[in-house]
């Protein structure tokens, strides 16, 4: 007979042996390309490489987010519902890419490769934004009167390709830092597995803190200088990302490329329908095959137990020929390679189920913005806060709950709930969901009081402090609960693009709030007539916020209904037979019964 894979109870014991040693048990390698020691790298001795890192890289972003709208608008002379699109695009475009950067992380470049060469994609975009803002030639003149001369094709073209590099470089890093980030930190050791949530809530406050930094500081040097300082500053911030990543150099574990997912999960397809449409039935005691090696043949991945969702792709692992090659993925798959195809599919609805917040956050940066710029923002008699840094209020808001909920709020629920989060991921998200209703509830009917005051740019701008401070709240639940999530339920092999998938939520809502704005102008007179016009004080934007409102409640009750139909990868505890690479004899034997199986269980 040939060997057989063990049963869970080994694996668990193989773990626990594994976990004492001083090496790392997730196949991560040092920059010798050694296995790595735990004293040596990872843990919170990389880790502040990686967050200082995305407080660098966030202040540009931010800086140039909250600044674009009155970029476009005051010196590119476009409208303002179009330079809002244009914006809430881009964004969208930003988080869209980081699927590209994903991939080629998990499939050919590794996660630390992809973070350096996307850096300096990034900080080139942000040279040519500044060129942009200060060469007079690649802007339209000043609009000294009515109707303003609006920008050539050539001019915003130029723009255009700052923009795109820049969200091609942002999309290539994203997913990786927080993903990179994780990988420092042993799962196995139950001390780096604790520090690993605890590190998912300092890089949130990482974001934030860089988020502060962008619309506070560079706004406020924007407002002073002009945007060639506002947007010169982030460019060597960018610059700067850079080099204090590659400052960790020698602390850092790398996780090896492990080939493209998307090619193993269209492999799980095609044998599935094959064997489907073959007539292959799937029996209660099915065997399936599992390569007998130690690892799994994805390269640097564990095996994985099998789990009895989704059974119709288990088709793809019985063997029907066993003359044919095992060494064929398009005609017979392992065990580990279908179950890693189910744990990317049944993250889908949940996934699905939270972009609604998405479209609400990309208010943050437009109308919010937008709102605050004709208010009133004297804050004492000679110093008026810049429209765009009141989105500070949302940020330092996230700054300020990360380090309360870690320090006072996990501790006191994990006293009562026994789970050492506190909560679980799913109901973090939930709370961030209902958090959101909130936020555009409040949003509307602060903007209906500020359209009906007879003195609107009276009205202070601390009235949009309950809308700011909701979205932030529920960004915080959300996001964090997003990131533990994300990386948990997924495999070795497909943790970057599980990280873009969620990351891509925010540019799917920009998107499909430029999309809302766009419907709500056609069906409501344009630009000229609608509820959305170049002039607030004639708009009806309360009524855009109360169409969110109405989404977020309904989102929020079909994630419930989701959630509580998630079964996680661990969620299962079901025996499956598991064929080992046995010669032609016993595979014919184990078809008709009679070959003598252990099981592996998970």
């Amino acid at each position: 007979m040939g060997k057989f894979v063990d049963d869970v109870k080994h694996d668990h014991d193989k773990d626990k042996l594994e976990s004492s040693n001083t090496l790392v048990s997730n196949g991560c390698v040092d920059f010798r390309g050694q296995i790595a020691e735990k004293q040596t790298t990872g843990g919170w001795k990389a880790a502040p490489y990686l967050i200082v890192n995305e407080v660098a890289e966030r202040l540009a972003f931010f800086a140039i987010a909250v600044n674009m709208v009155a970029y476009l608008v005051l010196e590119m002379h476009e409208s303002l519902p179009t330079a809002a699109t244009h914006v809430t695009n881009w964004i969208g475009a930003s988080y869209v890419l980081t699927i590209l950067g994903a991939f080629l992380a998990d499939a050919y470049l590794g996660r630390f490769l992809t973070i350096v060469i996307f850096s300096c994609i990034y900080a080139v975009g942000m040279l040519l934004l500044t060129l942009s803002a200060t060469i007079d030639s690649l802007r339209p003149p000043s609009c000294l009167a009515l109707p303003c001369i609006k920008a050539t094709e050539k001019q915003t073209g130029f723009l255009f390709a700052a923009l795109a590099l820049i969200a091609l470089g942002t999309g290539g890093i994203k997913p990786c830092v927080s993903s990179f980030g994780a990988d420092q930190f042993d799962e196995a050791d139950k001390k780096e597995a604790r520090q690993k949530y605890a590190f998912f809530n300092w890089f949130f406050f990482a974001i934030n803190m860089g988020a502060i930094l962008g619309i506070t500081l560079m706004v406020y040097i924007q407002e002073k200088k002009g945007y060639g300082w506002g947007f010169g500053l982030p460019t060597v911030s960018t610059i700067f990302s850079i080099l204090i990543l590659a400052a960790g150099l020698r602390f850092y574990r790398y996780q090896k490329p492990m080939g493209s997912p998307f090619t193993r999960f269209l492999q799980v397809l095609v044998a599935a329908i094959r064997n489907h449409s073959n007539g292959v039935e799937l029996k209660p005691r099915a065997v399936l095959y599992e390569v007998s090696s130690k690892e799994s043949d994805i390269t640097g991945a564990r095996k994985l137990a099998h789990t009895e969702q989704y059974r119709f792709f288990d088709k793809a692992a019985i063997m029907t020929d066993p003359e044919a090659s095992t060494r064929n993925r398009w005609r017979l798959c392992t065990v580990t390679q279908v179950e890693e195809f189910k744990s990317f599919i049944r993250i889908l609805p949940i996934w699905a189920s939270t972009i609604a917040l998405s479209i609400s956050y990309s208010q943050l940066s437009t109308f919010f913005v937008s709102q605050a710029a004709i208010m009133g923002r004297h804050l004492g008699p000679h110093f008026v806060i810049p429209a765009g840094s009141t989105t500070l209020f949302s940020a330092l808001n996230a700054v300020l709950l990360v380090p309360v909920y870690e320090v006072w709020v996990v501790p006191f629920l994990r006293k009562r709930t026994g789970h050492p989060r506190g909560i679980t991921s799913l109901q973090r998200m939930g709370v961030g969901l209902f958090i959101s209703i909130f936020a555009m509830l409040s949003a509307a009917l602060v903007e209906k009081k500020r359209r009906d005051h007879p003195n609107s740019s009276s009205l202070t701008v601390f009235w949009l402090l309950p809308q700011f401070f909701f979205i932030g709240s529920a960004e915080v639940f959300t996001y964090v609960g997003q990131l533990e999530f994300f990386y948990d339920e997924v495999t070795d092999g497909t943790r970057s693009i599980s990280s873009a998938l969620f990351l891509s939520e925010v540019g799917i809502g920009s998107w499909l709030s430029t999309a809302l704005v766009k419907s709500i102008e056609g069906a409501t007179g344009g630009e000229k007539k609608g509820w959305l016009r170049n002039d607030l004080n004639k708009s009806r934007l309360e009524n855009l916020y109360w169409i969110l409102t109405i989404i977020n409640a309904a989102n929020f009750l079909v994630y419930l209904w989701v959630a509580q139909r998630y079964k996680g990868k661990n969620d299962e505890g079901k025996r499956t037979e598991v064929l080992v690479e046995m010669d032609v004899d016993e595979v014919k034997k184990a078809n008709k019964g009679e070959g003598k199986l252990k099981s592996m269980e998970s």
